[in-house]
C-alpha cells in the first residue's frame, strides 16, 4: 500500500493553481439548506485552500469567484454573493495582510457597487507589498471579455504610439499580465469544462477535474490534485525526447 504521508512530501507543487470552485449550491441542497449556506461554506473552504496552498509553496492561487455570466442567476442569489464578497473582504483583510498574502482582483469592476469597488481597492492597497502567496480573485470576469478588452487596449496603445504594434503582445494587456499562466487548473463539482475562465491563460495548463463539491474540498483533496500534476510531463508542444534532453 502506498504511503501517502511520505509521497506527499515528494510531490512538486505548481507555481500557479487556478480553481473553479463549483458545487456550493448542490452541497447545500443535499443538506436541505439554502444555497446561501453553500456559498458561506465555500468561503470557509477557500480560506482553508489558501492556507494549504501556502504550506505547499504555491506562489499564485487564482479562483473564479463570480463570472460575467453569473449576473443571470436569480437576483436574490446575486445579492447574497455580493454581500458575501464584501463581508469576506472586511473580515479577512487583516488576516491576509498578517499572513503576507497579496490580494489581486481581476475582472470588470464597474458593475459592482461603489462601496464594494472601494473595499477591493483598499484591501489591494493594504496587501500590495506582501511577498507571500498572491491570491487572485476573478470577479465579474470572463475569458472572452479579457481577450476583448486586451485587444482594445493593445489597439489604443498602438494608436497612442503612432500606429506601431512592434514588440507588443496581446498577453501583455490581459487582466493577468503581471501574473504567470496557471500550471494546474482544478475544477470541483464534477463538471468537465472551463466555463469561460482564463481562456488564453489555460492554453498549456494541466487540467484536473474532481467530483468533490467545493465546500468539501480540503487539504487532502488539494494534495491529490497536486500529486496528479506532479506525475505528469509538461511538453508545451515539444516531444518527450526533447524534454529529456533539456533536463
Amino acid at each position: 500500500m502506498q504511503d501517502h504521508s511520505s509521497s506527499s512530501l515528494e510531490i512538486s507543487a505548481p507555481n500557479h493553481i487556478a480553481i473553479i470552485m463549483d458545487g456550493n449550491g448542490r452541497w447545500a441542497q443535499r443538506r436541505n439548506k439554502l444555497r446561501s449556506a453553500g456559498h458561506k461554506a465555500g468561503v470557509d473552504s477557500l480560506r482553508k485552500t489558501i492556507e494549504s496552498c501556502a504550506s505547499h509553496g504555491v506562489k499564485f492561487l487564482t479562483v473564479f469567484a463570480f463570472s460575467s455570466e453569473n449576473w443571470l442567476r436569480p437576483k436574490k442569489e446575486v445579492d447574497v454573493l455580493m454581500s458575501l464578497f464584501m463581508m469576506t473582504l472586511k473580515s479577512q483583510a487583516s488576516r491576509l495582510h498578517k499572513n503576507n498574502i497579496k490580494l489581486i482582483v481581476i475582472g470588470d469592476r464597474k458593475r459592482f457597487s461603489t462601496s464594494l469597488q472601494k473595499k477591493i481597492e483598499a484591501v489591494e492597497l493594504l496587501t500590495g507589498n506582501n511577498t507571500g502567496l498572491s491570491l487572485v480573485i476573478a470577479a465579474n470576469y470572463g475569458g472572452q471579455w479579457d481577450i476583448e478588452q486586451a485587444a482594445e487596449r493593445l489597439l489604443q496603445h498602438a494608436i497612442e504610439q503612432g500606429g506601431s504594434t512592434k514588440e507588443l503582445q496581446l498577453k501583455d494587456f490581459l487582466a493577468t499580465a503581471s501574473i504567470p499562466d496557471p500550471d494546474l487548473f482544478i475544477r470541483t463539482g464534477g463538471e468537465k469544462r472551463i466555463s469561460n475562465f482564463l481562456l488564453w491563460q489555460l492554453a498549456y495548463s494541466e487540467l484536473y477535474f474532481t467530483d468533490t463539491l467545493w465546500p468539501d474540498f480540503n487539504e487532502e483533496a488539494l494534495t491529490l490534485a497536486i500529486s496528479s500534476y506532479s506525475a505528469r510531463q509538461r511538453r508545451f508542444g515539444q516531444t518527450s525526447e526533447q524534454i529529456h534532453e533539456q533536463g
